[in-house]
């Protein structure tokens, strides 16, 4: 097992350790892998091992020699099990498992990130949006509609925080990208809100969920892609990324962002009546051209992220600010 693939291994089993995920997130993180096929040959295989148990997780320990190797596997673990909020108990004997095997009970460095990271995820899901456990409310309005602000402001909300979540990815602190998620969540809730949708978690989530953005498989795919993309070649053995070595989650985070405000800015203007086919065909024909803008914004992306940091992404997701 190549190094690559045992912190995807790891990464996938930290997906699966709260037993929770449902039908349509596993679809997601299946979809995934299926995409990075031609970049990462095993991926599917190893998928398909891990939901059936086939592969242990000391298997994929044993494959990670180097330092900075072990240092982004439970980075990248962490960001897993904190993406839908706090860590379940099962989420935290993995962990506490991992960092074992792993040899990391005394580094400094991987306890601060985790410290960081749920810090955030905490801050998260105690911010300013109830919480709910049930599904989404049905539909209030059978007709469109009418914002309380204007359409141009909303649009440059949702650019702001595309622009926000493209810079998260070009921090050297890697636990800046547990941030997103929770932004997007923050953004959906205040499109919906213009609209005249009080909104919980609970419905936001599910609504992510829906048109194709699942909690768990987005920070697979977000650090799958920077892992695959070459990150820890070209660490030289540190897992921190350096300004500009983030490019591909960068447009992943900053497209995602984007194009998910504007399907939700549709969605509520016209009355939350938009079938599950349509929001995920609405959402996948604005991720393209959503993609193409970012180079168009990537002065401001990389401004964004030189005036950034902790204690002003903290402020942000608990709700202020933006």
């Amino acid at each position: 097992m190549t190094p690559e693939n045992a912190i995807l291994t790891i990464s996938l089993l930290a997906a699966f350790a709260d037993g929770s995920n449902d039908d349509r997130e596993r679809e997601h993180i299946r979809r995934f892998a299926e995409s990075m096929g031609t970049e990462a040959p095993d991926l599917p295989k190893l998928y398909q091992d891990v939901l059936f148990k086939r592969v242990k997780l000391g298997d994929a320990v044993q494959a990670l020699s180097e330092l900075g190797q072990r240092q982004f596997a439970y980075e990248m673990a962490v960001c897993v099990c904190d993406a839908d909020g706090v860590q379940s108990a099962s989420e935290q004997r993995f962990l506490a498992e991992l960092k074992t095997l792993l040899t990391l009970d005394g580094d400094t460095e991987s306890q601060a990130f985790a410290t960081q990271a749920d810090t955030l995820a905490a801050a998260a899901a105690t911010a300013g949006i109830a919480s709910a456990a049930s599904s989404p409310p049905t539909a209030q309005a059978p007709v469109a509609a009418q914002a309380n602000i204007s359409d141009a402001e909303l649009d440059k909300s949702i650019l702001n925080h595309a622009i926000l979540n493209g810079a998260l990815e070009l921090l050297p602190q890697s636990w800046a990208s547990v941030a997103i998620i929770p932004l997007q969540i923050k953004m959906v809730y205040r499109i919906g809100k213009a609209y005249g949708n009080e909104l919980d978690k609970g419905h936001i989530k599910e609504f992510l969920a829906t048109v194709g953005v699942g909690l768990t498989s987005q920070y697979l795919e977000q650090f799958g892609r920077k892992l695959l993309g070459g990150l820890l070649g070209k660490m030289a053995g540190k897992t921190a990324g350096k300004l500009g070595q983030a490019a591909t989650g960068m447009a992943f985070s900053f497209a995602t962002t984007y194009a998910l405000g504007q399907v939700a800015k549709r969605y509520y203007a016209g009355g939350r009546q938009m079938s599950t086919q349509l929001l995920q065909d609405s959402f996948q024909g604005l991720l393209g051209p959503a993609k193409q803008m970012q180079s168009q914004y990537l002065p401001q992306i990389q401004q964004r992220a030189q005036t950034l940091d902790a204690s002003e992404i903290m402020n942000m997701v608990r709700g202020n600010g933006l």
